[in-house]
């Protein structure tokens, strides 16, 4: 490519979580290759950041950055997460773990899954996350790295971060300003396009215009570039997804309570909480549909079920779940909530920030933009978005909950993408895996076998397997798990260790 072929000029607009790991992405990689970045948000300006919950992808994402587990750690007063536990999502006092791993052994291309579930159906009581070692490590309140070469997929497991969103976008940003990032701070009242109809130059407040070749709109749920200045239309997913509105707060920590190794959320009468514990605080939340509880009722329900002192008054989220029909218009691309947002149940807003991110760098163009390129960014982002709303989905329709919100949210039509996996599931316990999905079988299995939802046949090559020795050797299996966790050290060591480790 010659150097008039070559884009030059990157701008992007808003900072934040998204804009922050967009500006340090892009300047790590295309940096050293002459390419400017330039950020442009206003302090006046504040960002949601109410994902502070993340899932393992996000580790490999810093890696990429040259950045330590402990350095983002230690920036964002960070604790390990294993998990999610749900917790009255089948009714009072249950509660089931999605961890980040494997369950048992496959054998001989079977699943772990139909020779469990074969035992239980003769009446054995052991439940699958006894076969979990990332289940069982968070159940016990337990941490410890995963082995790099792991002897089985007994030992498989991952881990990601609860983190400060807020510190761990200001750190971002240090680490992408020593890369060459420029940050202008202004709000940004317009654009400039050129004849073709792309974006020229942004126009910010005092009238200064900020010309650049590819522009990413990290601009919020306001899509300043893309919705606003383009008029992409916005696909709203509410006839699938009813929660559209949330309270956030924090709350101190107890002071003689261990950070849990696991993301809390629990069922509530129109929504669910959440509860994710930092060092220096907690974070708290309530998602919810405002068609089912007002505002007032909402916030008092969030309030009277906090574990510690609120830190501050609970801030209201609105938002509408859906996607932009595109993500990818012209040379402007849409990264985080400016492309759209799905409830932060599973953790996925910073994931899909990253992958966003990933699809960039992978597809990034010339000044003179092939469609090629748009086109599969858009396909890749679309499927994406799509098959991580039905993952959330699933949790609706599975649940049996009694009350309004929860009775509606089961009865809705989904998808078709999401009635074939059901319907396979159901049939024969296996998994429909589609492109770009970022939830694999484990994930699913997690959720299917916590709200009790189990296949009407298995495999038929199971039928060939003694009783007698798969009980045997699942007996075994469950003292391998349960040896592993007694010999692990509780997630608050792990944290001192860590301590020790930075202040080295």
């Amino acid at each position: 490519m010659t150097e008039p072929e070559r884009i030059g000029r990157v701008v992007i607009a808003g900072g934040g979580t998204a804009g922050w790991m967009t500006a340090a992405a892009l300047t790590r990689r295309l940096g050293p290759t002459g390419v400017s970045v330039t950020l442009i948000e206003s302090s006046d300006i504040g960002t949601i950041g109410v994902g502070e919950a993340t899932i393992p992808t996000l580790r490999r994402f810093y890696a990429r950055l040259g950045l330590t587990d402990a350095e983002v750690m230690g920036a964002t007063e960070a604790t390990c997460k294993l998990g999610i536990r749900f917790e009255g999502w089948s009714g009072a006092g249950s509660a089931f773990l999605h961890p980040f791993g494997l369950y048992g052994q496959d054998l001989d291309g079977v699943g772990f899954h139909h020779y469990w579930l074969a035992d239980r159906a003769r009446g054995a009581e052991a439940p699958l996350a006894a076969y979990s070692l990332g289940a069982s490590l968070a159940e016990a309140g337990r941490f410890t790295l995963p082995s790099p070469n792991p002897p089985s997929s007994l030992s498989v497991f991952d881990w990601a971060l609860h983190l400060d969103a807020s510190r761990f976008a200001a750190f971002l940003r240090a680490h992408a300003e020593r890369g060459g990032c420029q940050r202008i701070d202004a709000r940004i009242d317009g654009v400039r396009r050129d004849p073709a109809g792309d974006l020229a130059a942004v126009v910010l407040d005092d009238g200064r215009e900020i010309a650049g070749d590819l522009f990413i709109d990290c601009s919020g749920f306001r899509a300043l570039l893309l919705g606003e200045a383009l008029a992409e239309p916005y696909e709203d997913w509410g006839r699938w997804l009813l929660c559209d509105s949330a309270f956030a707060v924090p709350t101190e920590n107890a002071p003689d309570e261990a950070p849990p190794p696991f993301t809390r959320v629990t069922a509530r009468s129109a929504g669910w909480q959440w509860g994710i514990p930092l060092r220096h605080r907690a974070g708290n939340g309530l998602v919810f549909s405002s068609a089912h509880q007002d505002d007032a009722a909402a916030r008092d329900e969030l309030m009277a079920a906090l574990p510690g002192a609120p830190l501050a008054e609970p801030r209201r989220i609105g938002f509408r779940p859906g996607r932009r029909r595109r993500a990818w218009v012209g040379n402007c691309v849409a990264v985080g909530l400016s492309a759209g947002f799905l409830e932060p149940l599973e953790s996925t807003s910073i994931a899909l920030i990253e992958t966003a991110i990933e699809r960039l760098l992978g597809l990034f163009p010339g000044r003179v933009i092939d469609p090629a390129l748009r086109d599969e960014f858009n396909e890749q982002t679309a499927e994406e978005m799509e098959r991580t709303r039905d993952f959330i989905l699933l949790h609706y329709l599975l649940s049996d909950r009694d009350t309004p919100f929860w009775r509606d949210a089961r009865a809705v039509t989904p998808p078709d993408s999401l009635v074939r996996k059901l319907a396979v599931w159901d049939a024969r316990g296996e998994f429909v895996r589609y492109r770009w999905e970022m939830f694999h079988p484990a994930s699913w299995l997690a959720i299917y076998d916590g709200f009790g939802r189990y296949p009407r046949m298995l495999d038929p090559a199971v039928a060939a397997v003694d009783p007698s020795r798969l009980s045997q050797s699942l007996t075994a299996l469950r003292a391998t798990v349960a040896r592993a966790v007694a010999a692990t050290p509780p997630h608050a060591d792990f944290l001192r260790r860590l301590d020790r480790e930075i202040a080295a």
